[in-house]
């Protein structure tokens, strides 16, 4: 009987964990040095069952909320957030017992703003680590803006290319629908995607429209989490790629902290520059 509540998962998404697991640990520890934050939380906004299934090794493998609650020093408080009724209750049997850890069955964007957000006003001396993993274009623009305009949020976010790709950035763009259209101008935060993700050319008898690249892509999101969201900080992205080269997603990171920057980008650096090749 298959389980529905475990995900299978590749190469590539078990390297994510690592990268999240590697810079909660130091988050968590520089946190509980300082002595004005009496509270810093985690946040996983699609937080799955807690646990997945590598498709690698056949091996049931930590989540992140797993790892999130392993992690030490802990976490003062934890938010785990996931609209499937049957991995939340995956999720409150794995924080059962524990007081610290709040299960909300909803969707994330509403969560989010309505819910969490509004706890971590700079004023509260509260900080946050937000995780924003999802399996296609999500979240909304106003969390990330929510999240930039506190600069009490840390936040990695998986920019699903590949949803993208398959949905929206067709060779005619005449031919996508408008509920996916919505959907891009969501997650971008208005329509000035057009202009990224296609430019004109001039042909033998007409101008063109061609697309261009996944890179050219991350690249103008990376701005836009600067020079519209109002981050001071995101380091360049890391591909997540699968083993035929293509890639699925791209994590980023955004902090207001020069040194978390400093972590996550040297985190980003070592697994690029490994020459995985991810399988899967």
């Amino acid at each position: 009987m298959v389980d529905n509540s475990v995900d299978l998962v590749g190469e590539w998404t078990e390297v994510k964990l690592q990268i999240i697991r590697e810079y909660a640990q130091a988050y968590a520890k520089i946190m509980a040095q300082q002595a004005y934050i009496k509270h810093y939380a985690y946040i996983d906004g699609f937080a799955g069952s807690g646990t997945h299934v590598s498709k690698t090794s056949g091996a049931m493998i930590y989540g992140s909320p797993a790892i999130a609650l392993e992690t030490k020093p802990p976490f003062t408080c934890y938010h785990f957030i996931d609209l499937d009724g049957t991995k939340a209750d995956c999720l409150r049997s794995l924080a059962e017992g524990r007081r610290d850890v709040s299960v909300y069955e909803e969707d994330c964007n509403r969560a989010l703003i309505e819910k969490i957000f509004p706890d971590y006003g700079y004023e509260t001396f509260r900080r946050a680590l937000c995780l924003l993993d999802p399996y296609d274009l999500n979240p909304n623009w106003e969390v990330i803006r929510m999240a930039a305009s506190l600069r009490t949020i840390e936040i990695f976010l998986n920019f699903m290319i590949s949803d993208a790709n398959r949905n929206i950035f067709w060779l005619n763009s005449q031919d996508v629908s408008e509920s996916q259209i919505r959907r891009m101008s969501a997650f971008w935060g208005d329509d000035s995607w057009r202009s990224i993700a296609y430019e004109k050319t001039q042909g033998l008898f007409e101008e063109m429209e061609e697309k261009t690249s996944n890179e050219t892509v991350a690249h103008a999101y990376q701005k836009r989490l600067v020079e519209i969201a109002g981050f001071k900080y995101v380091p360049d992205p890391i591909a997540m790629k699968n083993s035929k080269g293509s890639t699925l997603y791209y994590l980023f990171f955004a902090s207001h902290n020069k040194t978390g920057a400093k972590i996550a980008g040297h985190i980003f650096d070592t697994y690029r520059t490994r020459g995985i090749t991810y399988g899967g």
